[in-house]
């Protein structure tokens, strides 16, 4: 894949992972913070890809001027590492790669087997479209080896190379082959697939049975050489099977090799002496081969055998990118979905909760003041739910209960039900006194601050007289925002703001716990609009209310040694 279509891929998670936080309901500093960490993620990973892709180019170093085939190219690519390589293109630098170009396909010189994997990327860094192109050969010949166990030791790092590039994705289908030095002629090329028993004679773009091969002829003397070219096959094949294929393991691959093919040749580049293969032929049928070694010649190319490997269909980068950006847009939606069932999950939850709170208050045993003042947070809450899912009906539900999942429209008409059925009996409205103690909630905080101003103290102190001369009734202090904000924080900081007129009043006016009631109302109980400064000004106050309940309140008395904390209104 090349980087221009990496770098859209990265951009588009990112976008998708910024389209779930503005679904997913998160706080203000946790999306902020999120979407930083995206774009910063994004953009370090375009960065990583060009350097990467730079790389896998610069490890493609083709000898002189020669260049890959075009993108156009559909032949097969095939990889070749292991013996003889001189023999294949020639004498080149042991650092660089070269390439032949044949009508059949595409040979690609590997300076080593631990370069394999390296190739590979590089090649598809340059040529992305060539994934299902690429195959990989193998050549191992017995005459240029005279150590079995280092033998065993290259094919293992063979067999590792490959599962290191399979793992990219790559198919790289496997052919094995073996140059063997004999004194026939060049017969043709020999080869058997993964569990095969019979091997095939493929010349001429053909491909026949060893047994048809053999009676392709009436002359003696050619079915005789062609005798002896079987019998010579039957014995490479038994040493590929001994010496080669049990070390040839790799992981996630279907088979050990996908085709194995043997040639027979009149010279063998980088023979040895006391090769592998005279001590195979020693030792089975005590012969010698004294034969001299010719080191200058010059191997063919396996162009009948590449029509036998199975290589994948022409994927295109394009078409691979478009399926990962599917598979990123399913996730992402997945996600979504998921948030959305479990937002939905805890609206209904939360609003069938306060139903039940309010049925369970509104008993009728219970209709004493306290339970009144209880009753009365409780519809206060019901009525921020129906102003929620009303606002909800008219403009529509937000993203993050979207996705056809909503299920608020089932709860609005109870709730409205419930709330137009709500009904204040006679004998629990308590009498209040003629007017609330209202405070302006900037004479006593700072903007977003629940923490009492330092000069506040005057404006407390006249509200704790006016309280303090209305011995025995519930002081009720109530704390009212404006609808600037979210919802839920005003209502926060307005039961804060309460708590802390209360913590004040009861430290320095000695009046106890069961005397208060806090409550805390957000921007649900406006007196003014909030659509001008001067009244979301009006509407941010406290509210202090005297609620008769007989006996619920009694005061301190001042004694000689108690004096109030308050002498007078003026200081």
């Amino acid at each position: 894949m090349t980087f221009t279509l990496q770098r859209a891929l990265w951009l588009w998670a990112g976008a998708l992972i910024l389209a779930l936080l503005t679904i997913i309901p998160l706080t203000v500093w946790v999306r902020a913070v999120a979407g930083l960490a995206t774009l910063c993620g994004v953009v370090l990973a375009c960065v990583l890809a060009s350097r990467h892709a730079a790389h896998q180019r610069g490890s493609v170093r083709l000898v002189d001027a020669m260049s890959l085939p075009a993108t156009s190219f559909r032949q097969p690519v095939i990889l070749i590492c292991g013996d003889g390589l001189d023999g294949l293109f020639g004498t080149v630098p042991a650092d660089q790669i070269v390439l032949r170009v044949t009508k059949q396909g595409c040979y690609v010189r590997v300076p080593s087997l631990e370069q394999l994997a390296a190739v590979t990327d590089g090649i598809l860094a340059l040529r992305p479209g060539w994934g299902g192109q690429l195959g990989v050969m193998l050549i191992v010949n017995p005459g240029a080896h005279s150590d079995g166990g280092v033998l065993a030791g290259q094919v293992r790092a063979f067999s590792h190379q490959v599962a290191v590039a399979r793992k990219r994705g790559i198919e790289l289908p496997l052919l094995l082959v073996s140059y063997l030095q004999t004194s026939q002629g060049e017969p043709p090329w020999f080869s058997w697939g993964n569990g095969q028993t019979d091997a095939l004679v493929c010349d001429a773009g053909a491909c026949v049975s060893l047994a048809e091969w053999q009676q392709q002829t009436t002359d003696s003397s050619m079915q005789a050489a062609r005798m002896h070219t079987s019998i010579q096959l039957n014995s490479v094949v038994a040493w590929l099977n001994d010496a080669v294929l049990p070390h040839l393991v790799i992981r996630n691959a279907l088979g050990l090799a996908t085709v194995c093919a043997v040639k027979l040749i009149p010279a063998l580049p980088h023979a040895v002496k006391e090769n592998l293969w005279q001590q195979w032929l020693h030792n089975k049928v005590a012969l010698a081969d004294n034969r001299k070694f010719v080191t200058d010649a010059v191997l063919p190319f396996p162009d009948p055998l590449l029509n036998l490997l199975p290589l994948g269909p022409l994927r295109s980068a394009v078409k691979r990118a478009s399926l990962t950006a599917l598979w990123l847009f399913a996730v992402a939606g997945v996600v979504a979905v998921a948030s959305s069932a479990w937002q939905n999950t805890l609206l209904v939850r939360q609003i069938s909760d306060d139903l039940r709170r309010y049925a369970a208050i509104a008993q009728p045993a219970q209709r004493d003041q306290r339970e009144f003042l209880r009753r009365e947070e409780a519809v206060t809450v019901l009525r921020q739910d129906a102003q929620r899912l009303d606002a909800y009906y008219r403009h529509g539900e937000p993203l993050a209960f979207g996705f056809g999942l909503y299920r608020g429209e089932r709860l609005r008409a109870p709730l409205q039900a419930v709330l137009a059925n709500h009904v204040e009996p006679a004998a629990a409205l308590p009498t209040r006194i003629a007017g609330p103690v209202r405070l302006d909630s900037l004479s006593l905080f700072a903007i977003g601050s629940a923490q009492l101003k330092p000069d506040s103290t005057r404006v407390l102190i006249n509200a704790l007289v006016d309280i303090k001369a209305q011995p025995g009734w519930l002081i009720v202090i109530a704390g009212h925002t404006d609808a600037t904000g979210d919802a839920e924080n005003n209502l926060r900081l307005s039961h804060a703001r309460a708590t802390a007129v209360h913590d004040w009043m009861q430290h320095m006016g000695g009046i106890p716990d069961s005397c208060f009631a806090v409550q805390g109302f957000g921007a649900s109980q406006p007196i003014a609009s909030n659509d001008t400064e001067t009244g979301r000004a009006t509407n941010r106050r406290v509210d202090i209310r005297l609620v008769p309940e007989a006996g619920a309140c009694a005061l301190p008395t001042a004694g000689p040694q108690r004096q109030p904390p308050v002498a007078s209104r003026d200081i």
